[in-house]
């Protein structure tokens, strides 16, 4: 099918003839900020079908905002612009900063108004809708399986784990009696990864419910998240998150406590051998996401890949340096990779195009870092030219910040969506500096007002 064609776009914008032709809403449960909700299920979404990408993969379409399914509850089972832009940006730029995430095929804007409290504050206002056409190998959650647990539905949670397991675990045998094991030690294992990811682009997901974790621990549902500005453990960028519960920090204990839901969810499934061993899996999460964490960060700071305890210290070295001076996450990994150690020791660099840097340097520890990062490199036989080369791969200069979403929202709200298609371009390629994301002050510091910016779950 054209992409350009009329028939394309009906079936995306869920017209004409090919409008649904399956139309499967998806029924889960979910523990939503610590606790049992009950029935969820797809709202707002719909399986609309399946595709067979280049390279054999079968992905699945899941259109978001066209309307009610059986599981809208109060809701009007459509979704606003403002949201869908976030959700079609976010997926497409997690996924080229190497995040394990749905993608996003399409973003399909609507004449129809819907009306919203954005902040659940009693105050709705009328704005326009939109629909994503999502895209993912699967789009089943661990809440798929809490809520088969919970009504008792055992024969039907064995066969969506066999189905699971068939599609998208093949290297597990259906024959094999500790499949639903093997099943939950991967899950561990990707969540663990996926959560390390996310910790090492400064990415905050806001939602971390168990209806928003994906079986296949990729990120999916992307709502009020937010990427650091200023390098702060507390940060919560959802607005309904009153106590924190999914700030950065919380993140990889968050991570703990969904899987910790999803072994009771395969209970009913193992044996009491399995039940134990299952524990003693799930107590591996954090050595995993560990080092995982550790793997990052070595290379974000262009150390070399053997384990080291005076990495440990070097990093959290950084980390404290940044957390004292408020500095910007994303740029003060990227810009120590633009500056050469003389030029860093000496202050010889650029302070403008730097700036992130100036503000690091003004910790009086940061020399103390620095002497103990250099000598680091140079028992390592790492070049200068060559560490600068490793972290410009792998730093980016471009994460989707809240406040060019704002920027880019505003603008389509209005019927011009250059900022939408601008800010899709740069982060195709968020590694590499480019004209147009200078000349619209992305990789600048961020303008004051964008502290006050508020994202909140209302979509």
């Amino acid at each position: 099918m054209e992409v350009e064609t009329p028939l394309f776009q009906d079936f995306i914008s869920a017209h004409g003839s090919l409008a649904f032709p399956p139309a499967l809403a998806h029924r889960y449960g979910g523990h939503q900020f610590g606790y049992w909700s009950g029935q969820l299920g797809d709202g707002r979404a719909a399986l609309i079908g399946t595709f067979q990408s280049s390279d054999g993969v079968v992905l699945e379409l899941n259109l978001k905002g066209s309307g009610l399914t059986p599981y809208s509850r109060q809701g009007d089972g459509r979704a606003v612009l403002r949201s869908s832009v976030r959700e079609f940006l976010a997926s497409e730029a997690m996924h080229y900063l190497g995040v394990p995430t749905s993608r996003a095929l399409s973003l399909v804007v609507s004449d129809d108004s819907v009306i919203r409290d954005e902040f659940y504050n009693g105050r709705p206002k009328v704005e326009r809708g939109a629909m994503v056409v999502r895209v993912a190998p699967s789009w089943f959650r661990i809440g798929s399986l809490e809520i088969l647990t919970f009504n008792g539905e055992i024969e039907l949670l064995r066969s969506l784990l066999n189905y699971v397991i068939e599609h998208h675990y093949q290297h597990i045998s259906l024959g094999d009696s500790d499949r639903y094991l093997m099943l939950f030690e991967d899950i561990v294992r990707g969540t663990a990864q996926m959560i390390a990811a996310w910790q090492s682009v400064g990415f905050t997901h806001g939602v971390c419910n168990t209806d928003n974790f994906s079986l296949l621990s990729i990120t999916i549902d992307y709502g009020p998240f937010g990427f650091l500005d200023r390098y702060d453990e507390d940060f919560v960028p959802n607005t309904s998150d009153d106590e924190g519960r999914y700030s950065y920090g919380k993140q990889p204990s968050v991570g703990y406590f969904n899987l910790d839901k999803l072994r009771i969810a395969l209970d009913p499934v193992f044996t009491d051998n399995q039940r134990r061993v299952a524990r003693l899996v799930l107590d591996g999460y954090h050595d995993i996401l560990n080092k995982t964490l550790h793997q990052h960060f070595t290379k974000k700071l262009g150390l070399p890949s053997d384990y080291s305890a005076v990495d440990v210290q070097i990093i959290q070295m950084f980390f404290k340096s940044m957390k004292k001076t408020r500095s910007d996450f994303t740029m003060s990994f990227r810009q120590l990779g633009e500056v050469s150690l003389d030029e860093l020791k000496q202050g010889l660099f650029e302070t403008g195009s730097h700036w992130a840097l100036r503000q690091l340097k003004s910790d009086p520890n940061f020399d103390l870092f620095l002497e103990k990062y250099t000598n680091r490199l140079n028992a390592a036989r790492i070049t200068d030219a060559d560490r600068r080369r490793r972290m410009c791969e792998v730093n980016p200069v471009y994460v989707l910040r809240n406040w060019m979403a704002h920027v880019a929202i505003k603008q389509a709200e209005q019927n011009n969506f250059t900022g939408v298609r601008r800010l899709l371009h740069v982060l195709e390629t968020p590694f590499t500096r480019q004209a147009e994301a200078e000349d619209a002050g992305y990789s600048s510091r961020p303008p004051l007002w964008a502290a006050d910016i508020k994202v909140s779950c209302s979509s």
